[in-house]
C-alpha cells in the first residue's frame, strides 16, 4: 500500500476512533460519571471500559471502508515467540519490575508520604465496609494487599488482555504501522505517542490518572497524559516493531493497568502524595525508569535506522 493511502486510513481511522470516543464520554459517560446514584456511576465505569475497545473498532472499520485485505501479516496478532521472548519479558516482569522500582524511588525521594501501615489502603476498606457490613482486620488488609500485588505481576496480562488488546489492536497494530509507511520510525512514534494521549483528553478533564483542581487543570494533567503515552508508546511500539506484533504491546498494556496503582496503597492520608511526581509510573518520578527505558529504545531505533540509510 502507497503513502497516500496510508495516509488516507491514518485520517479516517483518526477521525471514527475520535468521535466516536469523545462522542460516547463526553454525551454519555460525563453526566452519568458525577451522578449521586450508584447505578449510573457504575455506569459509567463500565462505559469506560467499553471505549478502550474503540480504537480497534475503528481499525477494523477503516480496513473494511477502504478495502484493505485481512493477512498474517497486517492483522499483528501472531505470537511470534521464536527469538522474540526477551520482548515478551521486558513488558511483562520488566513492566513490573519498573513499576516497583518507580514507587520505591518516589517514596524513597518523599519519605514522609510512605505509609507502612497502608493508611489509605485502610480507608477504602473501611468505606467498602460501610456498604457490605463486612470489617477487615489490618492483618487482612495485607494479606489482600500482598495477593493483590502478586496477581497484577503474574495475571494482569491475562485479566486485562481483552480490554487492552482494544487499544493495542488499534494503536500498534494499525496506527503504528500506517505511520511507519509515511514517516521516519522517531517521528512516527512520537507522533502516536502524542495522538494517543490526546484521545485520553475526556477521561483526563474527568479527574482519571490525575484527578481534579490541580494548578493548570484541566491542561496540566492532558499535557502530562501526553507525556505519559509518548513514553510508553515508544516501548509498546518498540516491542511491535521488533516482534511483527502487537501482541507483546498488549501484554504489556495489560500489566500497566492491573499493577499501576497499587503503589497509592502504601500512601499517607496525612502527607497527601503528588500524584504528576508518583508514586504511580504517570508521574515523573514513579515513571523515571519507563522514561529512561524509552529514552534508551528511541536511541537504538535512530541509530538502526540511520545505519539502515547509509
Amino acid at each position: 500500500m502507497d503513502t497516500k493511502s496510508s495516509k488516507t486510513q491514518i485520517l479516517l481511522f483518526l477521525l471514527i476512533t475520535f468521535i466516536l470516543t469523545y462522542g460516547v464520554e463526553i454525551f454519555l459517560i460525563m453526566p452519568m460519571a458525577g451522578s449521586i446514584y450508584v447505578e449510573q456511576a457504575y455506569l459509567a465505569q463500565i462505559l469506560v471500559a467499553g471505549v478502550m475497545f474503540i480504537p480497534a473498532i475503528g481499525a477494523l472499520l477503516t480496513r473494511l471502508v477502504t478495502k484493505e485485505k485481512f493477512s498474517k501479516d497486517n492483522l499483528m496478532l501472531s505470537l511470534n515467540l521464536k527469538g522474540n521472548l526477551k520482548y515478551y519479558g521486558l513488558v511483562w516482569f520488566g513492566f513490573a519490575l519498573l513499576i516497583i522500582l518507580g514507587a520505591v524511588l518516589y517514596f524513597a525521594i518523599f519519605p514522609k508520604q510512605f505509609d507502612g501501615d497502608m493508611g489509605y489502603a485502610q480507608a477504602l476498606f473501611e468505606a467498602q465496609a460501610q456498604n457490605t457490613g463486612i470489617e477487615i482486620s489490618m492483618e487482612q488488609i495485607k494479606q489482600v494487599m500482598l495477593v493483590q500485588i502478586i496477581m497484577g505481576i503474574f495475571l494482569s496480562p491475562f485479566l486485562n488482555f481483552v480490554t487492552c488488546f482494544g487499544e493495542e489492536w488499534g494503536w500498534r497494530g494499525f496506527l503504528l504501522t500506517k505511520m511507519l509507511k509515511c514517516f521516519p520510525k522517531i517521528p512516527a512514534l512520537l507522533l502516536c505517542g502524542v495522538i494517543w494521549g490526546f484521545w485520553h483528553a475526556p477521561l483526563t478533564i474527568m479527574g482519571h490518572n490525575y484527578g481534579l483542581g490541580y494548578r493548570g487543570f484541566p491542561f496540566v494533567g492532558i499535557l502530562a497524559m501526553c507525556v505519559f503515552c509518548v513514553v510508553l508508546g515508544i516501548i509498546l511500539s518498540y516491542v511491535t516493531i521488533k516482534t511483527g506484533s502487537c501482541v507483546p504491546a498488549i501484554i504489556g498494556h495489560g500489566t500497566i493497568n492491573g499493577l499501576a496503582s497499587a503503589s497509592v496503597c502504601f500512601t499517607s492520608l496525612q502527607n497527601p502524595y503528588n500524584v504528576f511526581w508518583g508514586p504511580m509510573p504517570t508521574g515523573l518520578i514513579g515513571g523515571a525508569g519507563f522514561i529512561a527505558l524509552a529514552a534508551v529504545l528511541l536511541y537504538h531505533l535512530y541509530k538502526e535506522e540511520k545505519q539502515k540509510n547509509n
